[in-house]
Parts: C-alpha cells; sequence; structure tokens
C-alpha cells in the first residue's frame, strides 16, 4: 500500500483524530475513514485504522479506568456485539452509504432538538431497551465504517453523566466495540501485512494524540464539553446525510 506525500499527512491526521477520540473527545474520529478515503477505498481505510484504533484504546483504558459507568456498559456492550454480528452477516447486502445516511438523519435530529428546546427535567436513567436498541445500531454503525458515536451519544448524552465518566464510558466500550471487531474484518480479508505494517507508523501520532484528548477533556468546563459533543454529533451527522445523498 503506497502512499503518496499527501496520503502521508492525510494518514497521519485520520491517527490523530483515532487518538483524539479515545483521550475522551468523541466523534472526531468519524472524520478519519472519510479523510482516508480520498487516497485509498473506504474499506481499505477502515481495514487500517482498525489496529490503530485498538493501540489507541489501550492508552485511553488505562487514562480512564477510574471513570465510567457500570450500568451503562452492562447494557450497551452486549447490543454492541450483536450489531457487529449483524454488521458482518450483511457486509455483502449494506452499503456505507446507506447506514450513513440512516445515522446521519438520526444524528441530526436528535442534536437539533439538544440544542433548540431547553432540557426539561433531570438526567434519565439508564434504561436497558433504549440501550440495547442504540447499543446494536452502534455496533453496526462502528463495524460498517467506524462510525458508532452518534448511535452512541443518541443514548449517552440525556443520561446525564460527568463529562469524565461519560468520557471514560465511551473510551471503554469503543475498546471493547474495536476488540471485537478485528475477528469478523481478519474474516473478510481487510486486515492484511501490509496495512498492519503501515498501521504500526500510524500508532506512535495516535498515541500521542490520546493523551493531549485526555488533558482537554479535563481541562474543558462540563456544560461547553457537552455543548461541543452536541454540536460536534450535529456536524458529523450532516457530513452522514450530505455523502448518502
Amino acid at each position: 500500500m503506497d502512499l503518496s506525500a499527501a496520503g502521508w499527512v492525510l494518514a497521519v491526521a485520520a491517527a490523530v483524530l483515532v487518538g483524539l477520540s479515545k483521550g475522551g473527545l468523541p466523534v472526531v474520529s468519524m472524520l478519519a475513514v472519510p479523510m482516508l478515503a480520498l487516497v485509498m477505498s473506504p474499506v481499505a481505510a477502515a481495514g487500517l485504522l482498525l489496529p490503530v484504533y485498538v493501540v489507541s484504546d489501550m492508552f485511553g483504558l488505562w487514562a480512564w479506568r477510574k471513570a465510567y459507568d457500570r450500568r451503562v456498559l452492562a447494557i450497551v456492550a452486549p447490543a454492541a456485539v450483536l450489531g457487529i454480528g449483524l454488521g458482518w452477516a450483511t457486509a455483502s447486502m449494506v452499503s456505507d452509504r446507506m447506514v450513513g445516511g440512516l445515522v446521519g438523519l438520526i444524528g441530526t435530529l436528535f442534536a437539533l432538538n439538544a440544542i433548540i428546546r431547553p432540557r426539561i427535567g433531570g438526567a434519565r436513567e439508564a434504561r436497558p431497551g433504549p440501550g440495547i436498541f442504540w447499543g446494536t445500531i452502534a455496533g453496526f454503525t462502528s463495524f460498517v465504517s467506524h462510525s458508532g458515536g452518534p448511535p452512541w451519544q443518541i443514548y449517552a448524552l440525556p443520561l446525564g453523566m460527568d463529562k469524565l465518566v461519560f468520557a471514560g464510558t465511551s473510551t471503554i466500550l469503543f475498546a471493547w466495540i474495536n476488540a471485537v471487531k478485528l475477528v469478523p474484518y481478519y474474516a473478510l480479508g481487510q486486515l492484511s501485512g501490509e496495512s498492519l505494517r503501515l498501521a504500526v507508523l500510524l500508532m506512535a501520532p495516535a498515541a500521542l494524540a490520546v493523551l493531549t484528548g485526555v488533558r482537554l477533556v479535563r481541562v474543558i468546563p462540563q456544560d461547553k464539553f457537552f455543548r461541543i459533543v452536541t454540536w460536534a454529533l450535529l456536524a458529523m451527522s450532516l457530513s452522514l446525510l450530505w455523502k448518502a445523498v
């Protein structure tokens, strides 16, 4: 897999985005696959980045090992495995464009509602029904194009978690999802020796970006943090809708 100078710049930038997301800045990694798709196929980009995700997850797990919501993970993590299985089973039938359009529509409506309407009442309880539904969707969309962020946030943001707990729970959930995805990605031939060698070179900037992300989450005020998350969700959802049409 030979990359031009521009291709290397995009690959390093994509790795940095992955690292920042594992440092607790959700959604930004959704830019990584579309960015790399400018110089290679989306399928190849997803396969190349998965090892980078997995290594970045290790740093993120250490950074957020004490900040997470056990109940939320117990609900969503098993459902995500179901979603990954559905993605594997339908890999030849479902297009990135179709999934991205649906996720983009749902994410856009949710983000606009959160921005326009004032919050009424307190935080919602982490209920199993919605958690299983959105966890399954997150696993499915993450399998297709590493875009599980919007479905996860639709479920998680109304729960009113502290920003550190939200960041840690997000990091742990997607570390689990990425580890599970290794098996179907390998079975489908999306992991090759050539792509793994390239991924190794991208792991260093990704790891440094994890530490940067952790620092940013800790210093950003909580209200501002969740406003950033909501606006990022809107931006990424609109991007998915644009790509779908």
